[in-house]
C-alpha cells in the first residue's frame, strides 16, 4: 500500500465469525483534489446494492490526490460490491448537473459502469473467498 494511503479499519464485528473470515482492502484512486471526502460503501447483497443506509459498512475518508483506502477485517466468504465517490463539497451526496450526469468522481468495484446510470449488481459484484483480497476503484465521470 502507498505510504500516504489513509486507512480506516472496521474492527471485528460480533455478528461475524472469525472462522473462514477474510480481510478486504480497498484502494480508491483518481481523486481529483484534496477537497472534501471520499465516501465509500460495501454491499453484501443485490437487494442492498447502492442503498447506502443498507450497506454492510460505510466509510468517509479525507480526500487526497494520493490513493485513499480502507480495510475491512473478518468478512465471511461471499459476494460483495463496493461503491465510492468524491464528495468534493462535503454535502453527503454525489452531485449531478441539471441533466442528471454526475459532476463529482465516482466508481465501483470491477470498474463497473452502467449505460444510463449506475451499474447493476452482477457487473460490480466480486467473490471474496478464503484469501485476503485487495481491490482498486478508479474514480471517473
Amino acid at each position: 500500500m502507498p505510504s500516504k494511503m489513509l486507512a480506516a479499519v472496521l474492527l471485528y464485528c460480533s455478528t461475524l465469525t472469525a472462522a473462514g473470515a477474510t480481510d478486504l482492502t480497498v484502494t480508491v484512486n483518481g481523486v481529483k483534489n484534496n477537497n472534501g471526502y471520499v465516501v465509500a460503501a460495501i454491499f453484501n447483497s443485490q437487494k442492498s446494492f447502492l442503498k447506502r443506509p443498507e450497506a454492510l459498512a460505510s466509510f468517509r475518508i479525507k480526500a487526497s490526490q494520493a490513493d485513499v483506502g480502507f480495510a475491512v477485517k473478518n468478512l465471511p466468504s461471499g459476494k460483495y460490491a463496493v461503491s465510492a465517490f468524491h464528495d468534493e463539497n462535503d454535502n453527503g451526496k454525489l452531485d449531478a448537473d441539471p441533466s442528471g450526469n454526475p459532476i463529482e468522481g465516482y466508481g465501483f468495484s470491477n470498474d463497473a459502469r452502467g449505460s444510463f446510470g449506475p451499474p447493476e449488481w452482477p457487473q460490480a459484484a466480486f467473490e471474496l473467498g478464503e484469501q485476503n483480497k485487495t481491490i482498486s476503484i478508479k474514480l471517473g465521470f
